[in-house]
């Protein structure tokens, strides 16, 4: 396992904001949670003016945690997609009702047969602006869904990237070999399977 560390974000950099910058000027951060990430990050590598997609584990209090640490169920840790936008064509509403769209936001712990903590909902924000969008759609998923909402919504830790073979997984073919498509705008199907 990963050096553990306890206390506050000054002495557990697991627990520190997410300090990284996108690549370019004019992109921006988004992060989601939304059960396996794998299927998460194929439907938002198909949005026009997402420009790089990383899956990986945030939100926990493991530093450097593996994808065999974060499944123990134990560190706190969200699988999560990381992923840069350009605002100007492609508007952080337009993720948050995708986010929505891609799993059920009332099942605490769990997506389909995926079960616990890492399988959570949440949006992890990057600023003020975001938070308040984050919120606002919230409120109006709970309204359309009149069940209780158990996304959370937070500020955006530490991002710490998953291992090479769990990035762009669907798209190169899964455990199966069945590569699916990335392509801006594509509809297909997204088969999520190990």
């Amino acid at each position: 396992m990963g050096g553990e560390q306890t206390g506050g974000a000054a002495t557990n950099p697991a627990l520190a904001p997410d300090l990284d910058s996108p690549d370019s000027p004019g992109l921006e951060f988004a992060q989601f949670a939304a059960g396996c990430f794998w299927g998460v990050e194929l439907a938002f590598q198909r949005v026009e003016g997402v420009t790089k997609t990383e899956v990986g584990y945030s939100q926990g209090h493991l530093h450097d945690p593996s994808y065999t640490d974060v499944c123990t169920g134990v560190t706190g840790h969200a699988e999560v997609l990381r992923l840069q936008f350009d605002p100007s064509v492609c508007s952080y509403e337009a993720l948050l009702a995708l986010f929505w769209s891609r799993h059920n936001p009332t099942t605490l712990n769990r997506q389909g047969n995926d079960v616990g903590t890492q399988y959570r909902s949440g949006i992890y924000f990057y600023g003020e602006e975001q938070r308040r969008k984050a919120v606002e759609s919230a409120e109006a998923k709970q309204a359309e869904m009149g069940k209780p909402v158990v996304t959370e919504i937070l500020p955006a830790r530490r991002f710490y990237r998953a291992e090479e073979y769990h990035q762009q997984y669907l798209e190169k073919g899964g455990g199966r070999g069945a590569k699916q498509s990335a392509r801006k705008g594509c509809n297909d199907p997204i088969r999520c399977y190990g």
